[in-house]
Formats: structure tokens, C-alpha cells, sequence
């Protein structure tokens, strides 16, 4: 085991929540190690949108940017890895990663974001983020207009697909088997011009992540220019839970407006907290829980 290295605070989560609070940190003159493994969810997005001064740039050219401006601030340390484990110990907290170094902060801050499991659907994992997408605000005005798809079912297919009105007319509804819509529901979509298919989806055609048209059980294919989804997904880490932070029902890290945990010293922000995943609510989120943070230590040395 390596010697131990002591910060005032751990990101762990080096994209742009766990970059916004590192920055937040740095400009307050705290010791931060950001600790990253390097696998951003949003990694095979082609363009990210919907962020001011940033629009239409590729994910991966704002995080070089943003690395490299918060790398400017002397208190930031940037570590490769893993973090495997995590414990609460005398002044804070320690933090080893999958190399068998350990860390050790007065102060944690989750930035891990979620990992999405893919549907069954062969075709489905390599669109996913270019024209397999989840969020309007992010993608909607580059699909406008165009033959479009949403694969959901029940309640949320309704809200929905009535929120993707907006973008487009041209629109199916997939339910992918049998319709779980109430029939107010159906009948409502149908007059707003929905198309329901409830036959299910085996396969995407698409080259290089673009979607030409989906393949459906009975033989039938579908000609589409983005399909909405919204899969099941899971934390990307289990240590924040293992050290006694709680999931809402929703499956997010539970935190309040200053983005604390309900484990003191601890917070949390970015996609692993809420459900409206965006680069500017990443940021937002990574500002406040470094600035919150950066208070715990002032009053706690004050």
C-alpha cells in the first residue's frame, strides 16, 4: 500500500460536475484530488447542446478545455483511476482505488454519474447518445421536424410523447409490446397525430450509430430519424450508498439544494443526483456542492 495523501476534499469524477467543483475548490484555495476513470457517459455523443458559450461542441472537446483551465489552479490534483473503496476514518474520509493507492480528505464529493443498461435490442447500445436519444433540451432541434420514435409504455410514454409533440408531428410511439396506455391516453395521442405500434422492436438498422429504421417481430421495418429512450439505469458506484448515503425512489442520490448527502461531510452532484442529465445542469450542480463544500471547511476552521 502507498502512502496516504491528504486533501481538504475527493472528487471522485473527473467530468463536468466533478471539473466545476474542483474549479470552485481551487479558486478557494483548497488541496482537491479529482480522481477519474476516464469513461464519461456522454463519450460517444457526437455534439453537445443547450450550453451557453459551449453549443454544438463534441463532449470531449469541452472536457479538454475544462481540464485544462481547471489544471491551471496549483491546489488540484488530477489522479487515474478506479475508486474501489471508501470508509469514514478519524479527520475524514478514505478513498483507495483499484492500483491499491489510498487517499485520504477532510471532505468527499461524488461525481459518478450513472451507467445505462442497454435494452435487448440489437443496434440499440451503438446509437445510443447520436441518434438513440433521451432528452429534447439536449437533441430535440437537431431532430425537429423528422420522423421520430419513442420507445416507452404506460404513463411515461404519454408524457412522453406529448412532450415530443413539440419538436415534431411526425412521431410513433413504441411500446414494444403490449400498450400499457390507459385508453383517454391512446385515444388523446391518436388525435394529436401519434402513431402507436405496440409490435416489438428486434433489431436497428443504422450506420455508424445513425438510425435508417427499426426492424419489428412480425418483419416489418420502420423508417426513423431518432428514436427517444429513457433505459433503466444503475449508480456507477455503490460507495456512496456503502457509506450510508440513501437512493430516492427514482434511483438518485439524495441530496438537498446545497448538494449534501445525508452523510456529513459527504456530497454529491451531476447526473448521479438528478434526473434532468445536461453538461450546463452538471456544472450547475458541480459549482454548488464545491461552494458548499468550501463553507463546511471554513466554518469548521473558523
Amino acid at each position: 500500500m502507498m502512502n496516504q495523501y491528504k486533501f481538504d476534499a475527493i472528487i471522485i469524477g473527473g467530468s463536468f460536475a466533478g471539473l466545476s467543483a474542483a474549479m470552485t475548490l481551487g479558486r478557494s484555495l483548497r488541496k482537491v484530488l479529482i480522481i477519474d476513470a476516464g469513461k464519461p457517459c456522454n463519450r460517444q455523443t457526437p455534439h453537445s447542446h443547450n450550453f451557453l458559450t459551449q453549443d454544438g461542441k463534441t463532449p470531449a472537446e469541452i472536457l479538454s478545455i475544462a481540464r485544462e483551465q481547471v489544471a491551471q489552479y496549483d491546489m488540484v490534483t488530477f489522479q487515474s483511476g478506479t475508486v474501489v473503496a471508501g470508509k469514514k476514518v478519524e479527520l475524514g474520509f478514505e478513498i483507495t482505488t483499484d492500483t491499491g493507492q489510498v487517499f485520504e480528505g477532510k471532505k468527499l464529493i461524488f461525481a459518478t454519474g450513472l451507467t445505462d443498461i442497454m435494452p435487448d435490442i440489437p443496434g440499440f447500445a451503438a446509437c445510443w447518445g447520436i441518434s438513440v436519444i433521451h432528452c429534447p433540451y439536449c437533441h430535440g432541434y437537431e431532430v425537429r421536424n423528422e420522423k421520430t420514435g419513442i420507445l416507452a409504455n404506460g404513463d411515461f410514454a404519454f408524457e412522453y410523447a406529448k412532450m415530443i409533440t413539440n419538436w415534431t408531428k411526425e412521431l410513433t410511439l413504441f411500446t414494444n409490446g403490449k400498450s400499457t396506455l390507459t385508453a383517454e391516453q391512446a385515444q388523446k395521442l391518436i388525435t394529436k397525430g401519434v402513431n402507436i405500434i405496440e409490435t416489438k422492436i428486434t433489431g436497428i438498422e443504422h450506420t455508424d450509430g445513425k438510425i435508417s429504421r427499426l426492424v419489428m417481430e412480425d418483419g416489418s421495418k420502420v423508417s426513423l430519424e431518432a428514436l427517444y429512450a429513457k433505459p433503466d439505469f444503475v449508480q456507477s458506484s455503490d460507495i456512496p450508498t456503502a457509506l450510508g448515503c440513501t437512493l430516492g425512489k427514482n434511483g438518485y442520490l439524495e441530496v438537498d439544494l446545497m448538494q449534501k448527502t445525508p452523510i456529513a461531510g459527504v456530497f454529491a452532484c451531476g447526473d448521479s443526483t438528478n434526473m434532468f442529465r445536461s453538461v450546463a445542469f452538471a456544472v450547475s450542480s458541480g459549482t454548488m456542492a464545491g461552494a458548499a463544500c468550501n463553507k463546511e471547511l471554513i466554518d469548521a476552521g473558523f
